[in-house]
Protein backbone atom coordinates (compact mmCIF):
# COMPACT_ATOMS: atom_id res chain seq x y z
CA UNK A 1 0.00 0.00 0.00
CA UNK A 2 1.49 3.44 -1.28
CA UNK A 3 1.60 6.25 1.14
CA UNK A 4 -1.18 8.04 -0.39
CA UNK A 5 -3.43 5.64 -0.26
CA UNK A 6 -2.18 4.94 3.13
CA UNK A 7 -3.40 8.73 4.42
CA UNK A 8 -6.98 7.99 2.17
CA UNK A 9 -8.99 5.57 4.80
CA UNK A 10 -7.74 8.23 7.11
CA UNK A 11 -8.79 11.11 5.09
CA UNK A 12 -12.60 9.42 5.21
CA UNK A 13 -12.33 8.69 8.71
CA UNK A 14 -11.85 12.45 9.56
CA UNK A 15 -14.43 13.62 7.23
CA UNK A 16 -17.21 11.52 9.16
CA UNK A 17 -15.55 11.61 12.35
CA UNK A 18 -18.77 12.84 14.37
CA UNK A 19 -16.58 13.96 17.33
CA UNK A 20 -15.56 17.03 14.61
CA UNK A 21 -18.29 19.17 14.79
CA UNK A 22 -16.82 22.39 13.84
CA UNK A 23 -16.73 23.24 9.79
CA UNK A 24 -13.37 25.19 9.80
CA UNK A 25 -11.43 22.46 11.07
CA UNK A 26 -7.85 22.25 9.52
CA UNK A 27 -7.97 20.91 5.95
CA UNK A 28 -5.75 17.45 5.72
CA UNK A 29 -2.24 18.59 4.60
CA UNK A 30 -1.71 21.81 5.69
CA UNK A 31 0.64 21.88 8.97
CA UNK A 32 -0.38 24.05 11.55
CA UNK A 33 2.55 26.19 13.53
CA UNK A 34 2.57 26.09 17.01
CA UNK A 35 0.90 28.71 18.50
CA UNK A 36 -1.36 30.17 15.97
CA UNK A 37 -4.69 28.61 16.57
CA UNK A 38 -7.44 30.55 17.69
CA UNK A 39 -7.00 33.02 20.61
CA UNK A 40 -8.95 32.00 24.11
CA UNK A 41 -8.85 35.49 24.19
CA UNK A 42 -12.64 36.91 23.27
CA UNK A 43 -12.67 40.60 23.63
CA UNK A 44 -11.83 43.20 20.39
CA UNK A 45 -9.87 45.08 23.45
CA UNK A 46 -7.10 42.80 23.64
CA UNK A 47 -3.29 44.35 23.82
CA UNK A 48 -2.03 43.98 20.54
CA UNK A 49 1.46 41.79 20.91
CA UNK A 50 4.32 44.33 21.89
CA UNK A 51 2.53 46.14 24.14
CA UNK A 52 2.65 45.84 27.73
CA UNK A 53 -0.29 46.07 29.58
CA UNK A 54 -0.69 47.99 32.34
CA UNK A 55 -0.64 46.80 35.89
CA UNK A 56 -3.22 48.16 37.98
CA UNK A 57 -2.20 50.23 41.22
CA UNK A 58 -1.93 48.80 44.62
CA UNK A 59 -2.28 52.45 46.21
CA UNK A 60 -5.59 52.99 45.37
CA UNK A 61 -8.55 51.09 46.89
CA UNK A 62 -11.64 49.88 45.25
CA UNK A 63 -15.07 51.09 46.60
CA UNK A 64 -15.47 54.59 47.15
CA UNK A 65 -16.04 57.30 44.26
CA UNK A 66 -14.32 59.45 46.34
CA UNK A 67 -11.02 57.86 46.81
CA UNK A 68 -7.82 60.51 45.92
CA UNK A 69 -6.94 59.58 42.27
CA UNK A 70 -3.64 57.95 41.45
CA UNK A 71 -2.23 61.47 39.71
CA UNK A 72 -3.74 63.94 42.76
CA UNK A 73 -1.29 65.46 45.23
CA UNK A 74 -2.13 68.35 47.64
CA UNK A 75 1.42 69.80 46.23
CA UNK A 76 0.54 69.97 42.41
CA UNK A 77 -3.38 70.42 42.95
CA UNK A 78 -5.24 71.54 39.65
CA UNK A 79 -7.47 74.82 40.35
CA UNK A 80 -10.71 72.69 39.78
CA UNK A 81 -9.93 71.50 43.40
CA UNK A 82 -11.46 73.36 46.28
CA UNK A 83 -8.49 74.27 48.35
CA UNK A 84 -8.52 72.37 51.60
CA UNK A 85 -9.17 75.36 53.86
CA UNK A 86 -12.47 76.07 51.65
CA UNK A 87 -13.43 78.77 50.27
CA UNK A 88 -12.59 82.58 51.87
CA UNK A 89 -14.97 83.79 54.20
CA UNK A 90 -17.13 86.62 53.50
CA UNK A 91 -18.92 88.68 56.03
CA UNK A 92 -22.60 89.28 55.15
CA UNK A 93 -24.26 92.51 56.63
CA UNK A 94 -24.42 91.69 59.98
CA UNK A 95 -28.06 93.29 60.26
CA UNK A 96 -29.50 91.07 57.66
CA UNK A 97 -32.29 88.87 58.86
CA UNK A 98 -31.19 85.20 58.17
CA UNK A 99 -33.81 84.89 55.99
CA UNK A 100 -31.98 87.01 53.40
CA UNK A 101 -28.19 85.88 54.08
CA UNK A 102 -29.75 82.69 53.11
CA UNK A 103 -31.63 82.75 50.53
CA UNK A 104 -28.92 85.00 48.67
CA UNK A 105 -26.21 81.99 49.53
CA UNK A 106 -28.96 79.43 48.25
CA UNK A 107 -29.08 80.68 44.72
CA UNK A 108 -25.56 81.30 44.42
CA UNK A 109 -23.46 78.23 42.71
CA UNK A 110 -21.69 75.79 45.36
CA UNK A 111 -18.27 76.59 44.15
CA UNK A 112 -19.09 80.20 44.90
CA UNK A 113 -20.32 80.19 48.10
CA UNK A 114 -18.66 81.57 51.19
CA UNK A 115 -17.61 79.65 53.75
CA UNK A 116 -19.30 79.99 57.47
CA UNK A 117 -17.32 82.27 59.42
CA UNK A 118 -16.08 81.12 62.76
CA UNK A 119 -19.11 80.22 64.40
CA UNK A 120 -18.67 79.26 68.58
CA UNK A 121 -21.82 76.62 68.18
CA UNK A 122 -19.29 73.76 67.18
CA UNK A 123 -18.83 70.88 70.04
CA UNK A 124 -15.08 69.97 71.16
CA UNK A 125 -14.24 67.14 68.01
CA UNK A 126 -16.43 69.31 65.36
CA UNK A 127 -20.43 69.01 65.06
CA UNK A 128 -21.95 65.63 65.75
CA UNK A 129 -22.89 65.70 61.81
CA UNK A 130 -25.96 63.30 62.12
CA UNK A 131 -27.66 64.77 65.14
CA UNK A 132 -27.11 68.58 62.87
CA UNK A 133 -28.39 66.52 60.08
CA UNK A 134 -31.71 65.53 61.90
CA UNK A 135 -32.52 68.41 64.13
CA UNK A 136 -32.41 70.37 61.10
CA UNK A 137 -34.71 68.42 59.15
CA UNK A 138 -36.95 68.33 62.31
CA UNK A 139 -37.14 72.01 61.77
CA UNK A 140 -37.63 72.29 58.16
CA UNK A 141 -40.81 69.85 58.80
CA UNK A 142 -42.28 72.19 61.30
CA UNK A 143 -42.13 75.10 58.86
CA UNK A 144 -43.73 73.12 55.47
CA UNK A 145 -46.56 71.43 57.72
CA UNK A 146 -47.28 75.03 59.16
CA UNK A 147 -47.69 76.07 55.37
CA UNK A 148 -44.23 77.98 54.64
CA UNK A 149 -42.65 78.43 51.33
CA UNK A 150 -40.48 75.79 49.87
CA UNK A 151 -37.68 78.53 49.41
CA UNK A 152 -38.41 79.74 53.25
CA UNK A 153 -37.93 76.21 54.17
CA UNK A 154 -34.51 75.49 52.32
CA UNK A 155 -33.07 78.85 53.57
CA UNK A 156 -33.95 78.04 57.16
CA UNK A 157 -32.46 74.10 56.74
CA UNK A 158 -29.18 75.75 55.48
CA UNK A 159 -29.11 78.76 58.06
CA UNK A 160 -29.16 75.52 60.84
CA UNK A 161 -26.41 73.55 58.67
CA UNK A 162 -23.89 76.70 58.75
CA UNK A 163 -24.56 77.91 62.42
CA UNK A 164 -22.67 74.19 63.05
CA UNK A 165 -20.52 74.58 60.63
CA UNK A 166 -21.39 72.63 58.35
CA UNK A 167 -21.06 74.54 54.69
CA UNK A 168 -21.34 71.74 52.30
CA UNK A 169 -25.01 71.28 52.82
CA UNK A 170 -27.50 70.96 49.93
CA UNK A 171 -31.28 71.10 51.22
CA UNK A 172 -34.10 70.03 49.53
CA UNK A 173 -37.45 70.53 49.74
CA UNK A 174 -40.70 68.79 47.97
CA UNK A 175 -44.30 69.30 48.80
CA UNK A 176 -44.01 65.89 51.58
CA UNK A 177 -40.69 65.26 51.67
CA UNK A 178 -37.40 66.94 53.21
CA UNK A 179 -33.80 65.80 52.08
CA UNK A 180 -30.82 67.21 52.89
CA UNK A 181 -26.90 66.00 51.94
CA UNK A 182 -23.19 67.38 53.87
CA UNK A 183 -20.30 66.31 51.69
CA UNK A 184 -17.47 67.23 54.49
CA UNK A 185 -14.48 67.85 50.96
CA UNK A 186 -14.38 66.80 47.72
CA UNK A 187 -13.10 63.18 48.75
CA UNK A 188 -14.65 62.00 51.43
CA UNK A 189 -18.04 60.09 50.92
CA UNK A 190 -21.84 62.55 51.33
CA UNK A 191 -23.90 62.00 54.72
CA UNK A 192 -27.99 61.72 53.17
CA UNK A 193 -30.82 62.36 55.42
CA UNK A 194 -34.45 62.54 54.65
CA UNK A 195 -38.04 63.28 56.26
CA UNK A 196 -41.28 62.71 55.25
CA UNK A 197 -43.93 65.55 56.30
CA UNK A 198 -47.37 63.18 57.22
CA UNK A 199 -49.77 65.74 58.83
CA UNK A 200 -50.41 69.34 58.20
CA UNK A 201 -51.62 71.85 60.19
CA UNK A 202 -52.26 75.67 60.73
CA UNK A 203 -50.60 77.01 63.67
CA UNK A 204 -48.94 80.16 63.44
CA UNK A 205 -48.16 80.80 66.66
CA UNK A 206 -45.72 77.55 66.33
CA UNK A 207 -44.38 78.74 62.98
CA UNK A 208 -43.31 82.08 65.01
CA UNK A 209 -41.48 79.98 67.98
CA UNK A 210 -39.00 77.85 65.39
CA UNK A 211 -38.56 81.12 63.42
CA UNK A 212 -37.04 82.44 66.57
CA UNK A 213 -35.34 79.36 67.37
CA UNK A 214 -33.67 79.86 64.20
CA UNK A 215 -32.61 83.78 64.34
CA UNK A 216 -31.04 82.59 68.07
CA UNK A 217 -29.05 79.94 66.01
CA UNK A 218 -27.90 81.95 63.59
CA UNK A 219 -26.96 84.62 65.59
CA UNK A 220 -22.94 84.57 66.51
CA UNK A 221 -23.13 86.33 69.84
CA UNK A 222 -26.02 83.42 71.26
CA UNK A 223 -24.18 80.08 71.73
CA UNK A 224 -27.23 77.46 71.19
CA UNK A 225 -25.99 73.69 71.65
CA UNK A 226 -27.69 70.78 70.15
CA UNK A 227 -28.99 69.39 73.56
CA UNK A 228 -30.51 73.47 74.03
CA UNK A 229 -31.91 73.23 70.25
CA UNK A 230 -33.88 69.84 70.71
CA UNK A 231 -34.99 70.61 74.20
CA UNK A 232 -36.46 74.45 72.58
CA UNK A 233 -37.57 72.37 69.73
CA UNK A 234 -39.82 69.80 71.93
CA UNK A 235 -41.44 72.38 73.60
CA UNK A 236 -42.40 73.62 70.62
CA UNK A 237 -43.52 70.73 69.76
CA UNK A 238 -45.39 70.20 72.75
CA UNK A 239 -47.12 73.59 73.16
CA UNK A 240 -51.17 74.33 72.98
CA UNK A 241 -53.00 76.40 70.41
CA UNK A 242 -53.12 79.07 71.75
CA UNK A 243 -57.08 79.15 71.06
CA UNK A 244 -60.00 76.82 71.81
CA UNK A 245 -62.19 74.79 69.53
CA UNK A 246 -64.96 76.77 71.04
CA UNK A 247 -62.97 79.73 69.85
CA UNK A 248 -62.10 78.84 66.64
CA UNK A 249 -65.65 78.00 65.69
CA UNK A 250 -66.44 81.11 66.64
CA UNK A 251 -64.66 82.81 64.46
CA UNK A 252 -65.62 81.29 61.79
CA UNK A 253 -69.12 82.03 62.28
CA UNK A 254 -67.75 85.96 62.57
CA UNK A 255 -65.78 85.60 59.24
CA UNK A 256 -68.28 84.31 57.63
CA UNK A 257 -70.99 86.97 58.89
CA UNK A 258 -68.23 90.06 58.04
CA UNK A 259 -67.84 88.45 54.75
CA UNK A 260 -71.55 88.47 54.18
CA UNK A 261 -71.70 92.21 55.14
CA UNK A 262 -68.70 93.39 53.12
CA UNK A 263 -70.65 92.15 49.86
CA UNK A 264 -73.52 94.02 50.97
CA UNK A 265 -75.29 92.00 53.67
CA UNK A 266 -77.41 93.70 56.62
CA UNK A 267 -77.36 92.69 60.46
CA UNK A 268 -80.13 89.37 59.43
CA UNK A 269 -77.81 87.86 56.84
CA UNK A 270 -74.54 88.53 59.37
CA UNK A 271 -76.08 86.01 62.17
CA UNK A 272 -77.49 83.98 59.28
CA UNK A 273 -73.95 83.70 57.92
CA UNK A 274 -72.54 83.17 60.80
CA UNK A 275 -74.99 80.23 62.23
CA UNK A 276 -74.44 78.80 58.88
CA UNK A 277 -70.93 78.98 59.05
CA UNK A 278 -70.24 77.56 62.58
CA UNK A 279 -72.67 74.23 61.92
CA UNK A 280 -70.30 73.56 59.12
CA UNK A 281 -67.51 74.29 60.96
CA UNK A 282 -68.52 71.47 63.68
CA UNK A 283 -69.98 69.27 60.73
CA UNK A 284 -66.13 69.39 59.48
CA UNK A 285 -64.85 68.63 62.93
CA UNK A 286 -66.69 65.76 63.38
CA UNK A 287 -66.25 64.26 59.83
CA UNK A 288 -62.52 65.00 60.89
CA UNK A 289 -62.80 63.09 63.71
CA UNK A 290 -64.56 60.04 61.64
CA UNK A 291 -61.26 60.11 59.51
CA UNK A 292 -62.69 61.59 56.87
CA UNK A 293 -60.04 63.47 54.07
CA UNK A 294 -60.21 66.93 53.52
CA UNK A 295 -62.09 66.66 50.47
CA UNK A 296 -65.03 65.64 51.92
CA UNK A 297 -64.58 67.46 54.99
CA UNK A 298 -64.92 70.89 52.95
CA UNK A 299 -68.10 69.34 50.90
CA UNK A 300 -69.82 68.84 53.94
CA UNK A 301 -68.76 72.29 54.97
CA UNK A 302 -70.18 74.38 52.31
CA UNK A 303 -73.44 73.04 52.65
CA UNK A 304 -75.05 74.61 55.62
CA UNK A 305 -74.56 78.38 54.26
CA UNK A 306 -75.81 77.17 51.04
CA UNK A 307 -78.63 75.66 52.62
CA UNK A 308 -79.58 78.80 54.83
CA UNK A 309 -79.39 80.97 51.85
CA UNK A 310 -81.58 79.07 49.88
CA UNK A 311 -84.30 78.72 52.88
CA UNK A 312 -84.32 82.72 52.84
CA UNK A 313 -84.97 82.11 48.87
CA UNK A 314 -88.34 79.50 49.71
CA UNK A 315 -89.82 81.72 52.25
CA UNK A 316 -89.51 84.55 50.22
CA UNK A 317 -88.02 87.07 53.01
CA UNK A 318 -86.19 89.83 51.65
CA UNK A 319 -82.86 89.50 52.11
CA UNK A 320 -79.98 89.63 50.56
CA UNK A 321 -79.83 85.08 50.23
CA UNK A 322 -77.15 85.25 47.66
CA UNK A 323 -74.86 86.94 50.65
CA UNK A 324 -75.57 84.58 53.13
CA UNK A 325 -73.61 81.59 50.72
CA UNK A 326 -71.02 84.60 49.74
CA UNK A 327 -69.97 84.66 53.68
CA UNK A 328 -70.52 81.08 54.18
CA UNK A 329 -67.83 80.15 51.09
CA UNK A 330 -65.01 83.16 52.27
CA UNK A 331 -64.89 80.65 55.51
CA UNK A 332 -63.15 77.66 53.43
CA UNK A 333 -61.85 79.08 50.29
CA UNK A 334 -57.92 78.05 50.56
CA UNK A 335 -56.38 81.25 50.44
CA UNK A 336 -53.63 80.53 52.28
CA UNK A 337 -52.60 76.86 50.31
CA UNK A 338 -52.54 79.31 47.45
CA UNK A 339 -50.54 81.81 47.94
CA UNK A 340 -48.54 79.52 48.84
CA UNK A 341 -48.74 77.45 45.47
CA UNK A 342 -48.27 80.33 43.84
CA UNK A 343 -45.31 82.10 45.73
CA UNK A 344 -42.99 78.52 45.38
CA UNK A 345 -43.99 78.62 41.52
CA UNK A 346 -42.57 82.13 40.89
CA UNK A 347 -39.81 81.05 43.02
CA UNK A 348 -38.57 77.95 40.99
CA UNK A 349 -39.85 75.25 42.83
CA UNK A 350 -42.53 73.43 40.38
CA UNK A 351 -42.81 70.21 41.97
CA UNK A 352 -44.03 72.18 45.06
CA UNK A 353 -45.98 74.61 43.33
CA UNK A 354 -47.69 72.24 41.26
CA UNK A 355 -48.81 69.58 44.38
CA UNK A 356 -49.79 72.66 46.23
CA UNK A 357 -51.79 74.06 43.40
CA UNK A 358 -53.57 70.55 43.04
CA UNK A 359 -54.20 70.57 46.92
CA UNK A 360 -55.94 74.14 46.19
CA UNK A 361 -57.92 72.42 43.46
CA UNK A 362 -59.12 69.52 44.95
CA UNK A 363 -60.36 71.81 47.99
CA UNK A 364 -62.14 74.33 45.87
CA UNK A 365 -63.86 70.97 43.68
CA UNK A 366 -64.98 69.76 46.95
CA UNK A 367 -66.43 73.60 47.73
CA UNK A 368 -67.91 73.44 44.33
CA UNK A 369 -69.79 69.88 44.83
CA UNK A 370 -71.37 71.17 48.08
CA UNK A 371 -72.69 74.68 47.20
CA UNK A 372 -73.86 73.04 43.62
CA UNK A 373 -75.33 70.01 45.22
CA UNK A 374 -77.78 72.73 47.87
CA UNK A 375 -78.35 75.13 44.90
CA UNK A 376 -79.14 72.15 42.41
CA UNK A 377 -82.19 71.08 44.64
CA UNK A 378 -82.78 74.66 45.79
CA UNK A 379 -83.86 75.75 41.88
CA UNK A 380 -85.19 72.31 41.63
CA UNK A 381 -88.08 73.10 44.65
CA UNK A 382 -88.31 77.11 43.65
CA UNK A 383 -85.66 78.56 44.90
CA UNK A 384 -85.65 82.30 43.17
CA UNK A 385 -81.94 82.93 43.54
CA UNK A 386 -80.75 85.89 41.42
CA UNK A 387 -77.00 85.66 39.55
CA UNK A 388 -77.76 89.58 38.56
CA UNK A 389 -77.32 90.90 42.38
CA UNK A 390 -73.41 90.82 41.93
CA UNK A 391 -74.32 93.88 39.91
CA UNK A 392 -76.08 95.76 42.83
CA UNK A 393 -73.39 95.68 45.46
CA UNK A 394 -74.39 98.46 47.87
CA UNK A 395 -70.85 100.68 48.70
CA UNK A 396 -70.73 101.79 52.10
CA UNK A 397 -67.32 102.63 52.92
CA UNK A 398 -67.20 102.72 56.78
CA UNK A 399 -68.83 99.64 57.25
CA UNK A 400 -67.21 97.82 54.69
CA UNK A 401 -63.80 98.77 56.06
CA UNK A 402 -65.26 97.92 59.47
CA UNK A 403 -66.39 94.18 58.34
CA UNK A 404 -63.10 94.24 56.41
CA UNK A 405 -61.25 94.22 59.97
CA UNK A 406 -63.67 92.06 61.12
CA UNK A 407 -62.72 89.43 58.76
CA UNK A 408 -59.23 89.80 58.96
CA UNK A 409 -59.33 89.63 62.59
CA UNK A 410 -61.38 86.58 62.76
CA UNK A 411 -58.95 84.73 60.16
CA UNK A 412 -55.90 85.44 62.51
CA UNK A 413 -57.45 83.62 65.06
CA UNK A 414 -58.31 80.89 63.16
CA UNK A 415 -54.61 80.86 61.67
CA UNK A 416 -53.96 79.98 65.70
CA UNK A 417 -51.31 83.43 65.25
CA UNK A 418 -50.15 84.94 68.39
CA UNK A 419 -51.97 87.54 70.09
CA UNK A 420 -49.33 90.52 69.30
CA UNK A 421 -49.48 90.05 65.79
CA UNK A 422 -53.40 90.13 65.62
CA UNK A 423 -53.77 93.81 65.74
CA UNK A 424 -51.32 94.64 63.26
CA UNK A 425 -52.43 92.29 60.39
CA UNK A 426 -55.85 93.64 61.41
CA UNK A 427 -55.16 96.89 60.48
CA UNK A 428 -53.50 95.29 57.21
CA UNK A 429 -56.70 93.72 56.22
CA UNK A 430 -58.14 96.99 56.49
CA UNK A 431 -55.52 99.02 54.35
CA UNK A 432 -56.05 96.58 51.85
CA UNK A 433 -59.95 96.56 51.80
CA UNK A 434 -59.77 100.38 51.43
CA UNK A 435 -57.40 100.51 48.96
CA UNK A 436 -59.04 97.52 46.73
CA UNK A 437 -62.07 100.09 47.33
CA UNK A 438 -60.83 103.30 46.32
CA UNK A 439 -59.50 101.91 42.83
CA UNK A 440 -62.33 99.92 41.87
CA UNK A 441 -65.51 101.53 43.45
CA UNK A 442 -63.94 105.09 42.81
CA UNK A 443 -62.17 105.31 40.43
CA UNK A 444 -63.54 102.58 37.95
CA UNK A 445 -60.26 100.11 37.56
CA UNK A 446 -60.89 96.30 36.61
CA UNK A 447 -61.08 94.76 40.22
CA UNK A 448 -58.25 92.16 39.08
CA UNK A 449 -56.00 94.70 38.79
CA UNK A 450 -57.54 96.55 42.32
CA UNK A 451 -56.77 93.55 44.09
CA UNK A 452 -53.62 93.03 42.77
CA UNK A 453 -52.17 96.33 43.93
CA UNK A 454 -53.93 95.86 47.10
CA UNK A 455 -52.43 92.28 47.52
CA UNK A 456 -49.32 93.87 46.66
CA UNK A 457 -49.62 96.49 49.51
CA UNK A 458 -50.44 93.69 52.12
CA UNK A 459 -47.36 91.55 50.84
CA UNK A 460 -45.18 95.10 51.43
CA UNK A 461 -46.65 95.56 54.84
CA UNK A 462 -46.22 92.11 55.76
CA UNK A 463 -42.97 91.93 54.86
CA UNK A 464 -42.02 95.42 56.84
CA UNK A 465 -43.41 94.16 59.90
CA UNK A 466 -41.50 90.72 59.59
CA UNK A 467 -38.44 92.50 59.42
CA UNK A 468 -39.28 94.27 62.39
CA UNK A 469 -39.59 91.47 64.13
CA UNK A 470 -37.20 89.17 62.64
CA UNK A 471 -39.89 86.53 62.10
CA UNK A 472 -42.21 85.47 59.46
CA UNK A 473 -44.37 87.01 57.12
CA UNK A 474 -47.11 84.50 57.11
CA UNK A 475 -48.79 85.72 59.65
CA UNK A 476 -49.21 89.84 58.96
CA UNK A 477 -49.99 88.50 55.31
CA UNK A 478 -52.45 85.23 55.35
CA UNK A 479 -55.03 86.87 57.51
CA UNK A 480 -55.04 90.20 55.76
CA UNK A 481 -55.59 89.04 52.19
CA UNK A 482 -59.02 87.42 53.42
CA UNK A 483 -61.05 90.56 52.87
CA UNK A 484 -59.82 90.24 49.03
CA UNK A 485 -60.71 86.37 48.33
CA UNK A 486 -62.93 86.12 45.32
CA UNK A 487 -66.00 84.28 47.36
CA UNK A 488 -68.64 86.35 45.58
CA UNK A 489 -67.59 85.21 41.92
CA UNK A 490 -67.23 81.49 43.41
CA UNK A 491 -70.76 81.96 44.42
CA UNK A 492 -72.13 83.72 41.34
CA UNK A 493 -70.71 81.19 39.07
CA UNK A 494 -72.14 78.63 41.02
CA UNK A 495 -75.55 79.71 40.94
CA UNK A 496 -75.27 80.14 37.05
CA UNK A 497 -74.01 76.72 36.61
CA UNK A 498 -76.71 75.63 38.86
CA UNK A 499 -79.14 77.49 36.44
CA UNK A 500 -78.09 75.59 33.12
CA UNK A 501 -75.89 79.23 32.10
CA UNK A 502 -72.95 77.26 31.97
CA UNK A 503 -71.11 80.10 29.74
CA UNK A 504 -72.13 82.65 32.54
CA UNK A 505 -70.70 80.29 34.95
CA UNK A 506 -67.73 79.41 33.60
CA UNK A 507 -67.01 83.20 32.85
CA UNK A 508 -67.91 84.00 36.43
CA UNK A 509 -65.43 81.42 37.53
CA UNK A 510 -62.41 82.42 35.41
CA UNK A 511 -62.60 85.78 37.41
CA UNK A 512 -62.65 84.14 40.66
CA UNK A 513 -59.59 82.43 38.95
CA UNK A 514 -57.93 85.36 37.99
CA UNK A 515 -59.08 87.33 41.18
CA UNK A 516 -56.85 84.61 43.18
CA UNK A 517 -54.24 84.72 40.78
CA UNK A 518 -53.78 88.54 41.43
CA UNK A 519 -53.89 88.00 45.17
CA UNK A 520 -50.82 85.69 45.07
CA UNK A 521 -49.22 87.14 43.05
CA UNK A 522 -49.47 90.94 44.36
CA UNK A 523 -48.42 89.44 47.81
CA UNK A 524 -45.27 87.45 46.38
CA UNK A 525 -44.32 90.72 44.45
CA UNK A 526 -45.11 92.86 47.32
CA UNK A 527 -42.61 90.48 49.47
CA UNK A 528 -40.04 90.78 46.13
CA UNK A 529 -40.14 94.86 45.93
CA UNK A 530 -39.46 95.29 50.14
CA UNK A 531 -36.08 92.88 49.75
CA UNK A 532 -34.66 94.82 46.82
CA UNK A 533 -35.78 98.18 48.22
CA UNK A 534 -35.30 98.17 51.89
CA UNK A 535 -31.38 99.31 52.94
CA UNK A 536 -31.87 97.75 56.63
CA UNK A 537 -32.04 94.28 56.61
CA UNK A 538 -31.18 93.45 52.94
CA UNK A 539 -28.90 90.64 51.99
CA UNK A 540 -27.03 93.35 49.11
CA UNK A 541 -27.87 92.69 45.45
CA UNK A 542 -29.34 89.13 45.01
CA UNK A 543 -28.38 87.24 42.08
CA UNK A 544 -31.52 86.04 39.97
CA UNK A 545 -31.69 82.55 40.19
CA UNK A 546 -30.47 80.59 36.41
CA UNK A 547 -33.04 78.24 36.31
CA UNK A 548 -35.98 81.58 35.34
CA UNK A 549 -35.24 81.80 31.85
CA UNK A 550 -34.79 77.45 31.47
CA UNK A 551 -31.48 77.09 31.63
Amino acid sequence: MTEAEDRKPRSDEARYDPEITSEFAIPEGIEVPEGAGEPETTSEFVVPEGLAAPQPPSAEPEGSAFSLPRTYSAKDAPPAFTPATGMPAVSLIKDAPWQDRMRTMLRMPVAERPAPEPVQKAEEGGPAVPRVLDLTLRIGELLLAGGEGAEDVEAAMFAVCRSYGLDRCEPTVTFTLLSISHQPSLVEDPVTASRTVRRRGTDYTRLAAVFRLVDDLTDPETHVSLEEAYRRLAEIRRNRHPYPGWALTLASGLLAGAASVLVGGDLIVFFAAAVGAMLGDRLAWLCAGRGLPEFYQFTIAAMPPAAIGVAFALAHIDVAASAVVTGGLFALLPGRALVAGVQDGLTGFYITAAARLLEVMYFFVGIVIGVLTVLYFGVKVGGELNPDAAMNISERPLIQIAASMLLSLTFAVLLQQERSTVLAVTLNGGVAWSVYGAMHYVGGISPVASTAVAAGLVGLFGQLLSRYRFASALPYTTAAIGPLLPGSATYFGLLSMAQNEIDKGLVSLAKAASLAMAIAIGVNLGSEISRLTLRVGSAGKRRAAKRTRGF
